[in-house]
């Protein structure tokens, strides 16, 4: 007689059941849940608050639906320029206006603001809604 032992297949097969249906709900709420852009033209204002606390204003109206979009509109009328890299994230935003925020050097980054809050998305994600005022800060971050 042989003394191996046998393996129930369930206990392999409802754990990735498990793990699929968990996947699945994940993936609905964070669609159902993701930024809506909005359609048509907008009004908007845009400011730029440099590392010296010197702020720019931009004012107009738009089609774009997310903040990128935006930002490259105004950077094609001439007065707002601004670079950055694609990453897993998406657009990590590190000059504006020809002032370079460098987080490894001192901790400095550009952070995003719509209507007075800190932005829960990042320029690519960041829907545009009539009347939003964006807001781009120099900030250096300090560990309390």
């Amino acid at each position: 007689m042989s003394n191996q032992k046998k393996t129930n297949p369930a206990l392999i097969v409802v754990p990735i059941v498990i793990l699929v249906i968990g996947a699945g709900v994940f993936a609905a709420i964070y669609f159902l849940n993701k930024p809506k852009a909005q359609e048509g033209t907008k009004a908007y204002t845009f400011i730029v608050v440099d590392k010296d606390g010197n702020s720019k204003e931009y004012t107009g109206k738009t089609d774009a639906e997310y903040l990128r979009g935006l930002m490259d509109e105004i950077k094609a009328d001439g007065d707002f320029s601004y670079e950055g890299s694609d990453g897993d994230y998406g657009l990590y935003i590190t000059t504006v206006n020809g002032v370079t925020a460098d987080y490894d050097a001192d901790g400095a980054y550009w952070s995003i603001y719509v209507n007075d809050e800190y932005a829960q998305y990042g320029a690519d994600q960041q829907p545009v809604a009539d009347g939003d005022t964006f807001k781009l800060c120099y900030e250096v971050y300090q560990a309390q």
